[in-house]
């Protein structure tokens, strides 16, 4: 079984409690025996993708597969296009080099997030689309940083060639065979 979960912000990718304030994903009725495939930190939305079947961790998660996973950063001020070019190349986050990536402004308008970024009257922000096929602890907003981009709001929006489309946030579903190969690759 592979399901498909819009997380909110706030909600951490675990069932059990981490002594913070943050949800899980035990109040969203999911079936017994699945877990989540990688994770999303509480303060990240979108895509999480949960499963009972062991082996899809490795088949989805490990860089040797290059496995596509998009997602979409508001971050501080307008990047740019060397900023860019620099996330594409690979930044160096502490002894770690991230793999290139492909990386664009976007042309973006979204609901507010409940609760709202921090606003700042004279800083704007922009939408950054980064599609990477590692995904390291807080990679997108290490690597926003490292180019002087701090991320506001991030949310996954697609893996493999699965996007999250218009399924509400805080509701899931189970893929059909053709999502599924989607999510795989197939």
């Amino acid at each position: 079984m592979l399901l498909a979960f819009n997380k909110p912000y706030g909600v951490i990718s675990q069932f059990t409690p981490d002594g913070s304030p943050n949800r899980t994903l035990a109040e969203f009725q999911f079936p017994a025996g699945v877990y989540p495939i990688g994770r999303l930190d509480a303060n990240s939305e979108g895509l999480l993708l949960l499963s009972n079947e062991p082996a899809l961790n490795d088949r989805l998660l490990h860089p040797r597969h290059a496995h596509q996973r998009i997602y979409w950063a508001q971050v501080d001020r307008i990047p740019s296009p060397e900023a860019i070019s620099q996330l594409e190349r690979g930044v160096t986050i502490g002894a770690h080099r991230t793999l290139p990536c492909r990386a664009r402004l976007l042309d973006l308008e979204l609901p507010p997030r409940d609760p709202p970024i921090r606003f700042r009257k004279n800083v704007p922000t922009s939408w950054l689309e980064l599609e990477l096929v590692e995904g390291k602890n807080h990679q997108v907003r290490k690597m926003t940083a490292t180019i002087g981009h701090p991320t506001l709001r991030l949310i996954r929006t697609k893996i493999g060639r699965f996007e999250l489309g218009s399924l509400p946030v805080g509701t899931w579903r189970e893929l059909n065979e053709l999502e599924r190969q989607q999510v795989l690759g197939g």
